[in-house]
C-alpha cells in the first residue's frame, strides 16, 4: 500500500468566499433565481418580526404594565395635554416627552411618582368615586398614585382599568399573530430553499456524470472511483448547503444585526453605543477565528483524507494482509493515521470552543453593562422598564448571528473547496472525437508507424506497424508489458497515439466519430464488469430495441445455455453487484453472449478464454469460430493454445513488432514465437502437436 495514500489526497481549500467560484456557480442558481428572490423577501419578513416582538413586548410593559402618567414639577405645562395638579405638579403622558426633555427633567430631579389617570366619562368613574380619599379630583377626571393601587379591592381593579385588560389582550393576540406568520414565512422559505436546491443538486449531478460519461479514458484511469463518486454526491451537496443555508442566512443575519441596532438607536443611542463598543472587539477575534479556522479545517481534512484511503485500501486487500500476516503492521499505520487526525480535530475543536464561548462571553458583559446602565435610567426615570427588557433581547439578536457565524464560515469553506473540485473535474476536456462517420464498416484496420507512451516519453509502443484486412482473424501475443492491451485501448480511442496513425477502412481514428464508431465494434474483455441486475439486462444492455429472443439465441450459440437451465429464473436471475453470484467462467460466458447480440464489424478479443474451463472453452472456440467468421477479428492471447487457427499472428516484444506471420510459418523460424510456445507447451509434445 502507499505510504499515506497520497493518491487520494485531493482536500484543496480556497477562500471561504471565492468570488470567482461564486460567479461560476451562478449558472446553476440563475434558473431557480426567482425562487432565492423569494426566500430572501421571506427573510426580510421574518426579521421584521424577529424585531417586532421585542417591541410589542416593550410596548406591553410601557403602555400597559407600566402606568403612563408620570408626576411633573414644573412652572408650567411641560407637555401638551397635561394636567394640572396643583402646586406646579402637572401630570404628563411619559411617552410624549421628548427626549430631550426627559433628560432634563431628569437632571433636575423635577419626575415624580407614576400616575393612573382615568378620564371623565370612562366607566372606571364609579370606581374612583366609591374611594374619594384615594383619587385626586382633577380637571378632566381622576387620578391616583401608583403606591395607593394596592389599596383598591382586587374585584375593583379589573373595571378600574378595563382599558388596560383590553389592550393587553389585544397585543397578545397580535403576538400570537406574529408567531403564526413567522411560522408560515418559516415554512415557505425553508421549503422555497430545500426545493431549489434540491433541484440545483439534480442538475449538478446530471451535468457531472454526463461529463464525466465523455471524459477521455486518458484521465479517467488516473482517477481513483472514489473521488469521482464524492464529486456527484458529498461535493454536491456542500455545495446545496452553501446555497440553502449559508447565502440567505447570511444576508438575514445582515437585516437582523443592521435591523437591531437602527431599534436600539432609536430607542436609547447611548445603550445602542455601549453595545457598538464591542465591534473592534468582535472584528479582532472574527479575524483571529478565520485565520485559526482555516488552518485547522485544511489540516483536519488532509488528515481525514488519508485515514479514509487507508482504510479503503486496507479493506480492499484485507485477504492479503490476512495472507501474509500483516495484520499488527497494518493496525500500527492505521493507529498513527488515526491519531494524526485527532490531533488536527483536537486543534480544530480547541478554536471553535474558544471562539463560540468568546462570543457567548461579549453577550453577556453587553447585557450586564446594559443592566448596569439602563437599569440606572429606569431607576432616575430617562429609561423606560419595557426599553430595557427590549434592549436584552435586542442584543441577544445582535450577537445570535456572530454565534453562528463559525458554522457559517465552515458551510462556505467546505462548498468552496467542493466547487474547486466540482469545477476542476467539468473543466476536464472531453474526449476527442471527429465528426465523419461510416456507414458500412468493412472492417479494414491498419497501425502506421505509430508511438504511444502513457507518460511523457515513456513509450510503450515503438513505431508499429501492421494491417489487418477486412475480415482476416489476428492474434496479438508476446511477453508482459509488450504492448498488446494498449494495442486495443488504441483502436477503440481511448488513447491518441503521440506519432503515427491509426486507419479504420483508410480513414483516419482521429477523424471518425468514435460513438458511431463504437457501434461497429464489440469486445470480449479478460476482467468482464456485469452491472446489478439480471442477466438479460446484462446482455443487451437495456437496449430495448434488441428483442429477448435474439439474446436467447447468442446464449445458445456461446454455450450459456447450461448455466441459464440451472439458474431458476433463468435469464432474470439477478447477478448482483458485479456479478458476485456468478464464477469468473460464467461472467466471461455473459460477456461473450455481449458480443453475439451486438454484431460487430471489428471483434476484439481479449483473452475471452482466459477464465472458462477446459470442458466450456471447447464450446466457447466453437462458438468463437462461427462468432469470427465474416468480421474483422483481433485476439491478444497468452495461452497460445487458443491461437492455432487464427490467420495471422502477430509478435510484439518491448513495444516492437518483431514478428509476423502464421503459427506454422513462426514455429518454423525459431524466434520469440517459438520460444513462447514451447514455454508454454513444454512436455506437452513437439512445437507443431
Amino acid at each position: 500500500m502507499r505510504h499515506g495514500a497520497e493518491y487520494l489526497e485531493d482536500e484543496k481549500l480556497g477562500k471561504a468566499f471565492d468570488a470567482r467560484l461564486l460567479r461560476r456557480l451562478s449558472r446553476y442558481l440563475r434558473p431557480y433565481l426567482w425562487l432565492f428572490v423569494l426566500a430572501f423577501f421571506l427573510s426580510g419578513g421574518i426579521t421584521v418580526i424577529e424585531i417586532a416582538l421585542p417591541y410589542l413586548t416593550k410596548t406591553a410593559i410601557d403602555s400597559v404594565l407600566t402606568l403612563p402618567w408620570i408626576e411633573v414639577r414644573s412652572g408650567e405645562p411641560p407637555a401638551e395635554g397635561a394636567v394640572p395638579l396643583g402646586d406646579g405638579r402637572y401630570l404628563v403622558r411619559y411617552g410624549a416627552l421628548p427626549r430631550t426633555a426627559r433628560e432634563e427633567l431628569e437632571l433636575s430631579g423635577a419626575l415624580g411618582e407614576r400616575y393612573l389617570f382615568v378620564p371623565e366619562g370612562d366607566r372606571a368613574v364609579a370606581v374612583a368615586e366609591r374611594y374619594p380619599d384615594l383619587f385626586l379630583r382633577v380637571p378632566g377626571g381622576y387620578a391616583i398614585p401608583a403606591g395607593s393601587l394596592g389599596e383598591i379591592p382586587r374585584r375593583e381593579i379589573p373595571l378600574l382599568r378595563g382599558r388596560a385588560f383590553s389592550m393587553l389582550g389585544t397585543l397578545a393576540l397580535v403576538f400570537v399573530g406574529f408567531l403564526l406568520l413567522r411560522f408560515l414565512l418559516s415554512y415557505g422559505q425553508v421549503f422555497t430553499l430545500q426545493y431549489a436546491g434540491q433541484r440545483i443538486m439534480a442538475d449538478m449531478r446530471r451535468e457531472i456524470f454526463g461529463h464525466v460519461l465523455r471524459l477521455p479514458m486518458s484521465f479517467l484511469d488516473k482517477q481513483p472511483v472514489g473521488r469521482l463518486v464524492t464529486r456527484a454526491t458529498n461535493d454536491v451537496a456542500a455545495i446545496n448547503e452553501m446555497f440553502t443555508q449559508g447565502l440567505v442566512n447570511l444576508v438575514q443575519d445582515i437585516f437582523m444585526m443592521v435591523g437591531v441596532m437602527v431599534v436600539m438607536f432609536r430607542l436609547e443611542p447611548r445603550l445602542g453605543l455601549i453595545i457598538l463598543a464591542f465591534g473592534p472587539g468582535l472584528f479582532v477575534l472574527a479575524l483571529w477565528f478565520r485565520r485559526e479556522a482555516r488552518s485547522a479545517y485544511r489540516e483536519a481534512r488532509r488528515r481525514l483524507a488519508r485515514l479514509n484511503a487507508y482504510l479503503q485500501e486496507a479493506i480492499s486487500g484485507i485477504q492479503i494482509i490476512q495472507l501474509f500476516l500483516q495484520e499488527l503492521r497494518s493496525f500500527k499505520r492505521f493507529a498513527g493515521i488515526n491519531r494524526d487526525y485527532y490531533r488536527a480535530q483536537m486543534r480544530s475543536l480547541l478554536v471553535y470552543s474558544l471562539f463560540g464561548p468568546a462570543i457567548s462571553a461579549m453577550q453577556h458583559i453587553a447585557i450586564a453593562l446594559l443592566i448596569w446602565y439602563g437599569g440606572r435610567g429606569v431607576l432616575t426615570g430617562s429609561l423606560t422598564l419595557g426599553a430595557l427588557v427590549a434592549f436584552t433581547s435586542y442584543v441577544r439578536m445582535f450577537f445570535q448571528p456572530l454565534s453562528d457565524l463559525s458554522e457559517r464560515y465552515n458551510i462556505f469553506q467546505a462548498a468552496m473547496a467542493a466547487a474547486e473540485r466540482i469545477l476542476g473535474l467539468l473543466d476536464q476536456p472531453r474526449e476527442a472525437t471527429g465528426t465523419r462517420v461510416l456507414r458500412d464498416i468493412r472492417g479494414e484496420i491498419e497501425f502506421r508507424d505509430v508511438w504511444f507512451a502513457y507518460n511523457d516519453e515513456e513509450w510503450v509502443l515503438r513505431g508499429v506497424s501492421f494491417r489487418v484486412r477486412p475480415g482476416e482473424r489476428v492474434a496479438i501475443v508476446g511477453p508482459t508489458g509488450s504492448g498488446k492491451t494498449t494495442i486495443v485501448n488504441l483502436l477503440l480511442g481511448f488513447y491518441r497515439p503521440q506519432r503515427g496513425k491509426i486507419l479504420i477502412d483508410g480513414v483516419d481514428l482521429a477523424e471518425l466519430d468514435l460513438h458511431e464508431l463504437r457501434k461497429h465494434i464489440a469486445i470480449v474483455p479478460q476482467d468482464v464488469f456485469l452491472f446489478a441486475g439480471d442477466i438479460l439486462e446484462n446482455i443487451r444492455l437495456w437496449d430495448k430495441r434488441v428483442p429477448a429472443e435474439h439474446v436467447e439465441r447468442a446464449a445458445v450459440r456461446v454455450g450459456l445455455a447450461e448455466l441459464l437451465a440451472r439458474l431458476p429464473r433463468g435469464f432474470s436471475t439477478d447477478v448482483r453487484e458485479r456479478g458476485a453470484r456468478l464464477s469468473l467462467g460464467e461472467r466471461q460466458l455473459i460477456s461473450l453472449a455481449r458480443a453475439v447480440v451486438a454484431e460487430p464489424a471489428i471483434l476484439i478479443l481479449d483473452e475471452a478464454t482466459s477464465s472458462i474451463d477446459s470442458h466450456t472453452e471447447v464450446l466457447v472456440q466453437r462458438s468463437l469460430h462461427e462468432l469470427m467468421r465474416g468480421r474483422t477479428a483481433i485476439a491478444i492471447a497468452h495461452r497460445l493454445s487458443t491461437i492455432r487457427d487464427m490467420d495471422r499472428v502477430l509478435v510484439l516484444h518491448e513495444g516492437k513488432l518483431v514478428e509476423e506471420g502464421t503459427v506454422a510459418e513462426l514455429l518454423s523460424r525459431g524466434g520469440l514465437f517459438r520460444a513462447l510456445w514451447e514455454l508454454q507447451f513444454k512436455g506437452a509434445g513437439s512445437p507443431g502437436d
